[in-house]
């Protein structure tokens, strides 16, 4: 079990709040120390000398009459009862302490007994050793109930305060490291976000400034990948015309030889539109709400025409429609749908459905081809790699690459799964909410 927790932001505040804590600690065992236990003997010896008041004659037969009660309770509001006395006024609620008894025992010389009764009032009740058939019971003016807590409120204040301003403080220290988190996963995405703010400590400024100029020159470099492509894709299209047309122009005992050419010069086009596809930034289309099922039905439809293949359609008609790039997800269902007719040659099984957390939809392209080796199937995401001799064919390698990029940006995921009956499972889950 990890109880640290794992973010920068909350190891600050846990390790603010874990400094606070051992100083609200130190704080409230230190007042207690230095200055509650320092008062509460001050006040138990005041205390004791009023009791020895009481008996400064000596008397050992000490006897307690009503109007020497009257009489001293009128000068100093302390009660001298007897045992009966002493319960009918509320001794029985008082509770015992053994600390306040030692020390009273101590001051008046002899076992001494001490209670505090808490009410509207404190009162200390005291059996002196000298009378033990008395109680003397002694209002403590400034103690009242409510006066006990300012202490308790101070340190909860001071506490809650503390732990405010620290997360505050770990708050504003963090959230450039959020702001650089976010943009980071951008750019694994593709895309570029606009200059970050250099704000926060000296590191995270440094930091960011060095994420800012990374950013601009994968940016830069994109951009130059994308127009050489485009050059190499324009230069080597107009000979492969050029080709062509010589091609056609064959006579009909080269026929074998054109159609080889012509082969091949499809192929390299073939390639070339790969390329161009692989490059092409698809967050350039805007996001749409759009229905699942209908660019799967369009997708099948068209192969149906195209080839003499049929399409097994198991499609959940209550799927909600969610917010896509339509153009660029029915790229990756035709690739799924083309990669399952070049590797089988039986009837292909296309579905759909809903997730049990119902915040995601699914649709899944099965084929009855010879499937995938296990260790082959994250390998195969990676661009310009093919699979093994079984389903491999010429090619650029670059079908799944497209296919992975176009889910990763609607922060959706694909796996490949060998299906138990033979062939091979690609299913594409999407979130219902894409952001």
């Amino acid at each position: 079990m990890r109880l640290l927790p794992r973010s920068a932001f909350g190891q600050t505040v846990f390790l603010l709040g874990f400094v606070l804590l051992v100083n609200q600690v130190v704080s409230y065992y230190s007042v207690a120390l230095y200055v509650i236990k320092p008062s509460y003997q001050q006040i138990n010896n005041l205390l004791a000398k009023q009791i020895k008041v009481l008996f400064i004659a000596d008397d050992r037969d000490f006897i307690i009459s009503a109007d020497l009660s009257k009489k001293y309770l009128e000068a100093t509001d302390i009660n001298i009862l007897n045992e009966r006395q002493a319960i009918e006024n509320g001794l029985n609620d008082a509770e015992y302490y053994q600390h306040f008894s030692s020390q009273m025992s101590e001051q008046l010389g002899g076992p001494a007994e001490v209670r505090i009764s808490q009410g509207d009032m404190f009162y200390v009740w005291i059996r002196p050793p000298q009378a033990p058939h008395i109680w003397v019971k002694v209002p403590l003016d400034g103690f009242q109930k409510k006066d006990l807590s300012p202490l308790l409120i101070y340190l909860i204040a001071i506490g809650v305060l503390s732990v405010a301003g620290g997360w505050l403080f770990a708050r504003h220290l963090n959230r450039p490291m959020q702001s650089l988190k976010l943009a980071a996963e951008q750019v694994g995405k593709g895309e570029f976000p606009p200059e970050i703010k250099a704000q926060g400590s000296e590191e995270v400024v440094a930091v960011t400034q060095a994420f800012n100029h990374m950013s601009s020159g994968i940016q830069q470099l994109e951009k130059d990948r994308s127009f050489l492509m485009a050059g190499v894709s324009h230069d080597l299209r107009t000979p492969l015309t050029r080709i062509r047309l010589a091609t056609e122009m064959m006579s009909q005992t080269e026929q074998f030889l054109r159609e080889g050419i012509i082969k091949d010069i499809e192929d390299m086009n073939a390639i070339i539109d790969q390329f161009m596809e692989y490059i092409r930034h698809h967050k350039m289309e805007e996001l749409e709400f759009y229905q699942i099922n209908c660019l799967i039905s369009d997708v099948c439809e068209a192969e149906e025409v195209n080839r003499p293949r049929s399409f097994e359609l198991e499609l959940d008609d209550s799927l909600p429609a969610i917010t896509i790039r339509p153009v660029a997800i029915k790229r990756a269902i035709s690739n799924l749908v083309e990669n399952a007719l070049r590797y089988s040659s039986d009837e292909i099984v296309v579905s759909s459905y809903l997730e049990e957390d119902k915040q995601h939809i699914s649709f899944e392209v099965s084929d009855k081809g010879p499937g995938i080796p296990e260790q082959d199937m994250k390998r195969l995401f990676e661009p310009f790699t093919q699979g093994d001799s079984a389903r491999g064919v010429e090619g650029s390698g670059l079908g799944l690459a497209i296919i992975k990029k176009i889910i990763d940006m609607h922060n959706g995921n694909i796996v490949l799964i060998n299906r138990k009956e033979g062939g091979l499972t690609a299913k594409v889950t999407l979130p219902v909410n894409i952001k």
